[in-house]
């Protein structure tokens, strides 16, 4: 199909119409939704792993300020690794399977939960920390009571951008034999079926919008409207 050419580009969006709503492309255990919820259980594990590791050591450098240094340069790093190349190593490495795949994503998704969890934690208000600590409390109180209620816009931030983040590359889990909806658009590339392809690319586009509106809703019922507020007017200045 040429560039610009609107018979072409008429014909390829039938065809994505015509594979979405085919019954066939939607059933059994290769079917689209059945490698949707295996993409949404990649993403949901790997970025709840991630969190994990990331929230407790981001709060803890953000409270100590102790090895900041080490956030910015291991989110930089950590971030210019090629998802493909680091699962394809591990999967030389430990063999096929699920774990080099999600340790890939993992890896993916720590350096914006970490960077939330430590700028959050690090910028809480300094007069809200100094009240807290003229009036006695203890560093584990302020960390608690204070400086993470302010930090959790923060957090929840970096944990959407990780989770969108690790959306779009799931894909690779395919390229290891894994399902998701990467296995579609890999069988479409195969066969050149690009109505397929293109199925599966807003299949996942939409998985990531409809995950990032669950997560927005999450967040604005877990956060207060004041630290809201605060956050985007700290944001503006």
């Amino acid at each position: 199909m040429a560039v610009g050419d609107p018979v072409g580009e008429a014909r390829m969006i039938d065809e994505i119409v015509i594979w979405l709503t085919d019954p066939a492309h939607w059933t059994g255990p290769g079917g689209l939704l059945a490698q949707t919820l295996r993409h949404l259980y990649y993403c949901v594990l790997s970025v709840t792993v991630a969190a994990l590791i990331a929230v407790p050591l981001g709060v803890y450098i953000g409270h100590t300020g102790r090895g900041s240094v080490v956030v910015v340069g291991l989110s930089n790093a950590m971030r210019a690794l090629p998802t493909l190349g680091l699962v394809t190593l591990l999967v030389l490495g430990f063999g096929l399977g699920e774990a080099p795949a999600l340790a890939g994503l993992v890896v993916l998704a720590v350096p914006a939960i970490l960077s939330g969890a430590y700028a959050g934690v690090r910028n809480a208000p300094a007069d809200a920390v100094d009240a807290a600590r003229g009036v006695g409390m203890t560093s584990a109180q302020r960390l608690w009571q204070v400086e993470l209620p302010t930090a959790l816009p923060l957090v929840l931030g970096g944990v959407r951008s990780a989770m969108l983040q690790v959306v779009a590359t799931a894909a690779v889990a395919a390229y290891v034999g894994l399902g998701g909806l990467g296995r579609i658009l890999l069988d479409g590339l195969k066969i050149s079926d690009y109505a397929q392809m293109a199925s599966a690319a807003i299949a996942i586009a939409v998985l990531a919008v409809l995950l990032d509106l669950v997560l927005a809703g999450a967040t604005r019922l877990l956060v207060p409207r004041g630290l809201v507020l605060a956050a985007r007017r700290g944001g503006r200045d």
